[in-house]
């Protein structure tokens, strides 16, 4: 392959990269009011440029690099999901960063390369540069989830981050080697062949490896019960970045999961698919029960994600490549950008009331429907996608990840009905948040001000979660497609 190839296959990358060099030396040179322009610099070069370039490679099936990364459909949408969320975040940051650090550009500065490691992560297919992509979104969380160095809570939720993280990575890098050395390759593709080839008589080795290597995933798609991490540091971290860490971190961790599991291990699903069913199983009861008993937001959200990554790893679990209606991997990918919009639209709101009344309780939200109606309707409206009402796009996205579990058999009818069981628990501690905000009185009665940009990425986010919610046939098209895809190139 040609540099010139190379190079076009990898400007997403490129374009992140070198918009957050842009984002340092702007920060680096600029003095006070200028450096909000930073935040329209980290937006429209860098992210829209990559998006600009996504569309270009749209449809490509090719590896690169010498097999350690791809451009396949697969890598593309995951790759637009994390710029999606980046999109977001850094609309509704501004006003936020503002009244607590005067280094703002810093805080882009980390978002874009979380967001590259992000795209690195997702498009790996080989342990070492999987490996590599991993660790480098994590260090970077890490930074971001401790960046309110004045906050103490920020500083002990990046601590816990950190301390986790470095044993579940360890776990993950032992699981790795276990692989390469029964196999001799770190080429996903070649770990497969050889375990059905060469490497034969070891395929015994599979089984332990993938509980390892589901350990190391699960620690970042917060699945319990590698889920520990998760309320302190949800809590702690600047609140723009805690909506990036449930979305973007998520759905990394989803798509270096998929891609192992089906590519490499391909062959040992019905044994990794019932551990990782049961993980699901513990991540939806024990995500939601707990949700039920939060007094603060942020960590009740937490809570609440542990329970999202047991619904999705129902999709993954009873998934099988085929181009059929509800094959499972199209479902997770359906519910990746729908939760997105919905999640990210959640903690836009809860950025708008922790600026208003500098808290996150959930008793600050009483009598929002008199302070700013159209921010207390929204919210509400995000709530409930997030629980599974019909004309949303989490309705639709819960709906293809259990009719992908029902045709499964047994195992799939139980991940099913806990799924639609735990469903009705979360429905309470969401609608418990919507009565607060309509049915409870306050003692503050003063109007809560929104900034423009967060009306702006709330607006967006909402709109098209109702839009998937009314019409989600282009969505289910692509996310079809690019679920066979993974398929086909392998």
């Amino acid at each position: 392959m040609s540099l010139g190839t190379t190079l076009t296959l990898l400007s997403p990358e490129l374009t992140l990269f070198l918009g957050a060099a842009l984002v340092l030396a702007l920060d680096l040179s600029l003095r006070g009011g200028a450096r909000r322009a930073i935040v329209w610099v980290a937006l429209a070069v860098p992210i829209l440029a990559a998006l600009l370039a996504l569309a270009f490679l749209w449809g490509q099936q090719v590896a690169l690099l010498s097999g350690m990364m791809v451009a396949d459909p697969l890598a593309l949408y995951f790759k637009l999901v994390a710029y999606g969320c980046a999109a977001l975040v850094i609309l509704g940051s501004p006003r936020y960063l503002s009244d607590r650090t005067d280094r703002p550009g810093e805080f882009y500065l980390l978002v874009l390369l979380a967001t590259l490691a992000a795209t690195l992560a997702s498009a790996a297919s080989d342990l070492i540069s999987l490996y590599l992509a991993f660790e480098f979104l994590s260090l970077v969380s890490y930074v971001l989830v401790s960046f309110l160095r004045g906050d103490r809570r920020s500083s002990e939720g990046g601590l816990k981050y950190f301390l986790y993280g470095a044993v579940t990575s360890a776990i993950m890098l032992y699981g790795m080697s276990l692989l390469y050395g029964a196999t001799g390759t770190t080429n996903l593709a070649a770990i497969a062949a050889n375990l059905r080839g060469p490497a034969s008589s070891l395929r015994w080795l599979a089984v332990p490896t993938a509980v390892l290597l589901l350990a190391g995933f699960s620690f970042k798609i917060a699945i319990a019960p590698f889920h520990q991490w998760a309320p302190d540091a949800y809590e702690g971290a600047p609140t723009p970045y805690t909506a990036f860490l449930s979305v973007a971190s998520k759905m990394t961790g989803v798509a270096v999961l998929v891609r192992v599991m089906f590519v490499a291990l391909g062959d040992f699903q019905p044994t990794w698919a019932r551990v990782l069913g049961a993980f699901a199983i513990v991540s939806m009861i024990l995500g939601n029960f707990v949700a039920l008993q939060q007094a603060n937001i942020k960590r009740l959200l937490a809570y609440s994600t542990v329970a999202h990554a047991g619904y999705i790893m129902v999709g993954v679990a009873t998934a099988v490549l085929a181009p059929r209606p509800f094959n499972g991997l199209n479902g997770v990918l359906f519910y990746g950008a729908a939760y997105l919009f919905t999640n990210v639209g959640v903690f836009l709101a809860v950025i708008a009331v922790e600026q208003a009344s500098g808290s996150t309780t959930i008793s600050d939200y009483a009598g929002m429907w008199r302070r700013s109606p159209v921010l207390a309707a929204l919210m509400a409206y995000l709530l409930l996608s997030l629980t599974g009402i019909p004309f949303s796009a989490g309705a639709f996205a819960k709906f293809f990840v259990f009719a992908s579990a029902i045709q499964a058999g047994s195992f799939g009818l139980l991940l099913a009905a806990i799924g639609i069981l735990t469903s009705v628990v979360a429905a309470f501690y969401y609608l418990n948040i919507v009565r607060y905000m309509f049915f409870e009185r306050s003692e503050a009665e003063s109007p809560v001000i929104v900034n423009r940009s967060v009306k702006v990425a709330l607006a967006i986010a909402t709109a098209v979660t109702l839009i998937i919610g009314v019409y989600p046939q282009p969505l289910v098209q692509l996310a079809s497609r690019s679920a066979v895809m993974l398929g086909m190139l392998f």
